[in-house]
């Protein structure tokens, strides 16, 4: 049953990746995965457009909308979703190490950009 906690994910369901995350996640988070509403970008371009997201950032980051409407992207989306999971929060920690953060925002970077390009929907 969702709480005063749900937060919305946007996240690129068309990716198979993508959704195998997310199938890993909500099986990792067990009932707490109810605060959750996963929301495809693709489906939801207005409303993101509506948030000032234009739908090509939001394939190239995660964005995460929180209960109170403020919009974490990024790494930090990362890590508030694995804050919400007990064995995945000292991985949160680690990664939002000011020495760890700006490497592995661009490591992802290059890994969404080789992928797209890929399945030709670089823009």
């Amino acid at each position: 049953m969702p709480t005063d906690n749900t937060i919305k994910v946007y996240y690129d369901a068309v990716c198979p990746r993508c959704r195998k995350d997310r199938q890993r996640y909500e099986r990792w988070a067990g009932e707490g995965a109810s605060d959750i509403r996963w929301c495809d970008v693709s489906e939801h371009r207005h409303t993101l457009q509506e948030k000032g997201i234009e739908p090509d950032a939001a394939l190239k980051s995660l964005h995460v909308e929180q209960a109170d409407g403020d919009i974490v992207e990024g790494i930090d989306a990362y890590r508030l979703l694995m804050a919400r999971v007990v064995f995945l929060r000292p991985v949160a920690w680690l990664i939002g190490l000011p020495v760890i953060k700006p490497g592995l925002r661009k490591l992802y970077d290059g890994w969404v950009k080789r992928r797209l390009k890929q399945q030709g929907r670089w823009s």
